[in-house]
């Protein structure tokens, strides 16, 4: 037997999903639509001389000094880099712009180049397990048949999903929340329309589909399922694996954050395991004044990093530090420093840091929230992904930065790594995210996206129905845990009720409530489905 923690050890990418079990065993990432992918393409830098390999990526402030040139660096963003076949040197970027690039350049990334998705040939028989730690060997078992890695390079970049793990339940589960309020709200007036962004090698939205043709047959005849993908290479293995089976499934070839397509139907949004790769940005906060400075990474001649920070100027940073304000979401600064008083006793102590330690901003999950809000009007999200990681960097939110090689999996200390040779991912704080994803949802629509929407309106809304004056023509009272609906949308009864606030489940929770766990209950009682995964949370 392999004991977990070494199983764990050896998945790389599966070492982010620590159940938070005894030991534990990992979920995963699909989130190769993290990236801002589909670039717009830019004239290949000129070669240059190839750089030597580094084994040592970290900053030494002995025997380093950044590169007095810097300021005269060319500032780029991930999409500038998207044409690049190697790492750049002499430029700076935003630190969310570094982090894509590593993960999704289509050339050296991460996820483009390294990534291998653990595939479920047979679904493992849980009934038949004495207990978890026969289940356990089954699954070392499993990844063992992928073959020990090689001498030199990185290793085979080996993760999996809770979709590939507990095939088919866990994608059935799934199935079975989306069913249940689609059954509640629109059928037979609409159509089922799902969204998948992260789709991997198809799993999950296999199951679905399986699963709504076996139980609910009425309802598959009038589902459309559509997968957003920015790997070239995955979607072709979705297509391959989908669409001749369930002629309702479409692959799209690209990045959500490009999407500008309205979908004017209600629909359901799958983002299962893909946030964790979404780019974050990082600010330090001056302890005398607390204003908060952007970092920003230089790239030298030699391919070494330098961090500077200067006054907050990007757009998207100012708007998430705008909204967390609003939301009355505190910085993450010692509740004594917020007194002028002891703020200024403080920073004059001797060796006193004048920066706050790093946090890391989800700002292209902000980007996610706006582009559901104007796209897709009418959604309701599922999302799943990881509410806490062990291992990560220093930081505040700070990620896990990790490879394997030769069969073991290396943890970093820094996020300035090899472009491409290590995985970055990131924990959630869901309740932050529930209370930003209504906030974003809840501002008014401007006219110009008005426009772009169309019309939105049930088939038994006529255009001149008295219902598009909205829910106050009926009632001045309004749920306080539903959203304001939006003026001329209406339910399938017909009636404008809104939409059911999001809420947050832990792991067991949701699988309480919409899995057959009576299919992965082990002879000895325990439950691999439940007792995993203790570190995820569903948002819904």
């Amino acid at each position: 037997m392999i004991p977990l923690k070494y199983l764990r050890a050896g998945l790389s990418k599966a070492t982010r999903g620590p159940f938070t079990h005894q030991s534990s065993l990992c979920s995963t990432s699909q989130a190769r639509l993290a990236s801002s992918g589909s670039p717009k393409q830019h004239k290949p830098p000129s070669p240059r001389k190839k750089l030597p390999d580094k084994i040592n990526y970290n900053p030494d402030s002995f025997s380093q000094a950044p590169d007095p040139e810097h300021g005269s660096y060319k500032r780029v963003t991930s999409n500038d880099l998207a044409s690049y076949t190697e790492p750049p040197t002499r430029v700076k970027m935003l630190i969310r712009d570094f982090i894509e690039d590593s993960l999704y350049n289509p050339n050296y990334g991460y996820f483009p180049q390294q990534v291998d998705i653990f595939t479920a040939t047979d679904p493992i028989n849980f009934q038949s397990m004495r207990d978890a730690v026969e289940f356990q060997e089954e699954v070392a078992k499993r990844y063992a048949q992928y073959g020990v890695d090689g001498s030199t390079g990185p290793g085979r970049q080996i993760w999996h999903t809770p979709t590939e793990l507990f095939k088919p339940w866990y994608g059935r589960a799934i199935a079975q929340c989306l069913v249940s309020e689609y059954l509640l709200k629109y059928f037979p007036y609409e159509d089922f329309v799902v969204y998948e962004i992260g789709g991997g090698n198809g799993s999950l939205a296999q199951d679905v589909l399986e699963y709504l043709q076996e139980e609910y047959p009425e309802v598959y005849d009038r589902t459309r399922y559509n997968i957003i993908e920015i790997s070239e290479k995955l979607a072709t293995l979705q297509r391959q694996k989908l669409c001749e089976q369930h002629p309702c499934v479409t692959v799209t070839t690209q990045s959500i954050f490009h999407w500008e397509k309205v979908e004017p139907a209600p629909c359901f949004f799958l983002a299962m395991e893909v946030i964790d790769n979404f780019a974050h940005d990082m600010v330090r906060y001056d302890l005398r004044t607390l204003e908060p400075y952007q970092g920003v990474v230089t790239v030298d001649a030699n391919g070494d990093y330098s961090m500077l920070y200067t006054r907050v100027t990007d757009p998207l940073i100012s708007s998430f530090l705008s909204l967390r304000r609003r939301l009355s979401h505190p910085p993450p600064i010692p509740r004594l420093l917020k007194y002028p008083a002891l703020r200024s006793l403080y920073t004059n102590l001797p060796f006193a840091p004048n920066l706050s330690p790093p946090e890391f901003l989800p700002t292209r999950l902000l980007s996610l929230l706006r582009t559901l809000r104007k796209y897709f009007p009418r959604h309701r999200l599922l999302l799943s992904d990881f509410s806490s990681l062990p291992d990560t960097i220093p930081g505040v939110n700070a990620p896990v930065v990790q490879t394997r090689y030769q069969n073991t999996t290396v943890p970093c200390t820094t996020l300035f790594v090899k472009p491409g040779y290590f995985d970055i991912f990131f924990p959630t704080n869901f309740e932050h995210l529930r209370d930003m994803y209504e906030d974003v949802l809840s501002q008014p629509t401007s006219l110009s996206d008005s426009e772009d929407v169309g019309p939105r309106a049930s088939p038994l809304a006529g255009g001149a129905s008295p219902l598009s004056v909205g829910s106050g023509f009926f009632s001045s009272y309004h749920p306080k845990n539903r959203r304001t609906p939006t003026d001329g949308v209406t339910s399938s009864s017909g009636l404008p009720v809104g939409e059911r606030k999001s809420s947050v489940f832990t792991h067991a929770e949701f699988m309480d409530t919409y899995a057959d766990l009576a299919r992965t209950r082990l002879a000895n009682g325990e439950n691999p489905m439940v007792d995993y995964y203790k570190n995820v949370k569903f948002l819904f």
